[in-house]
């Protein structure tokens, strides 16, 4: 069994509009967006990172906004909602600011013993948040969020799945504990981790495979120390008989991934060297930063990308 893995690290979905996606985050959330850069592999596409102050892993929540994306279908092989912590006692203060942003699907309920309330971001990409009592990592207030209510960073994720067998067994490997069932929902949670962890498995054995789009989870990243713990947490996964990519560097973090039993696509990423890299704290997420490999495009992109505030 693993025991570098600490927790979640961030969850990188798909969307639309950049615009429309930077204002619900920013805006409505009261994250702040650390890091405005570009898809690697597509530098015609932004990658957008929002969290706390400085991007903590366990807090981060990224973007890659292409502008003329299908929808998503929802189903099984995917992570359905992703999970944020608030504090105890702010579920409503967030049920009226969503419902004055114009957020849809409201709808409060409780499971494993706690507050939740669900809700959609812009291209229906499932949200809830959870009310934590003692959650004590510093939150961001720096967009009209109070202390009282802003988020702390993720509490979980929820993965759909038609077998929750192999996954669970993975998650195991991993390092994690089945801490509670309810409902056909196993809830898994990691000793000692970073605030961020819980995975939840839905087993919906009758329901169809998703399609990736917009409002589509692409990817969920799970935190480890550096690069000697991740290069560990990947050799115990290839002896295991996962096929996982060679270590990427992704500027901010490095990455390996693999794709699990059920459908979903992990990754290993580093809590080094971390967003102040290439721009001070105050700064973060203020100017177009680009992977070297793409630097020479930055006035095609500039004049390309959809501008944001």
């Amino acid at each position: 069994m693993l025991t570098q893995i600490k927790g979640l690290h961030h969850v990188t979905s798909m969307a639309a509009s950049a615009s429309a996606n930077n204002k619900f985050f920013t805006d409505t959330l009261g994250l702040r967006r650390v890091k405005k850069t570009v898809n690697f592999d597509a530098p015609d596409v932004y990658h957008l990172y929002y969290g706390d102050e400085v991007g903590t892993p366990g807090s981060v929540m990224t973007y890659f906004p292409f502008p003329h994306i299908a929808q998503g279908r929802p189903g099984t092989g995917e992570v359905g909602t992703t999970v944020f912590s608030v504090p105890e006692g702010s579920l409503g203060y967030w049920t009226d600011r969503l419902t004055k942003a114009g957020a849809d699907g409201l709808k409060a309920d409780e499971a494993f013993g706690e507050k939740r309330l669900h809700f959609a971001g812009p291209d229906g990409d499932g949200f809830a948040f959870v009310e934590v009592k003692d959650d004590n990592r510093a939150p961001w207030i720096g967009n009209g969020v109070g202390a009282e209510e802003a988020i702390r960073g993720f509490h979980s994720a929820s993965m759909r799945l038609r077998d929750e067998g192999s996954t669970a067994e993975l998650l195991k490997f991993m390092g994690y504990e089945q801490v509670d069932a309810k409902d056909g929902v196993i809830r898994f949670g990691i000793p000692g981790g970073n605030g961020a962890d819980f995975i939840d498995v839905e087993t919906m054995p009758n329901i169809s495979s998703a399609r990736l789009g917009a409002g589509s989870v692409h990817h969920i990243a799970f935190a480890v120390e550096n690069r000697a713990k991740q290069l560990e947490v990947r050799k115990s996964l290839m002896d295991t008989g996962y096929q996982v990519t060679p270590v990427i560097d992704r500027d901010y973090f490095w990455a390996i991934y693999f794709r699990t039993p059920g459908g979903v696509l992990f990754e290993i990423a580093t809590n080094e060297p971390g967003f102040d890299r290439d721009e001070d704290t105050a700064h973060l997420g203020e100017a177009l930063k680009l992977p070297t490999q793409h630097e020479h495009l930055r006035k095609s992109l500039e004049e390309h990308l959809e501008p944001i505030a």
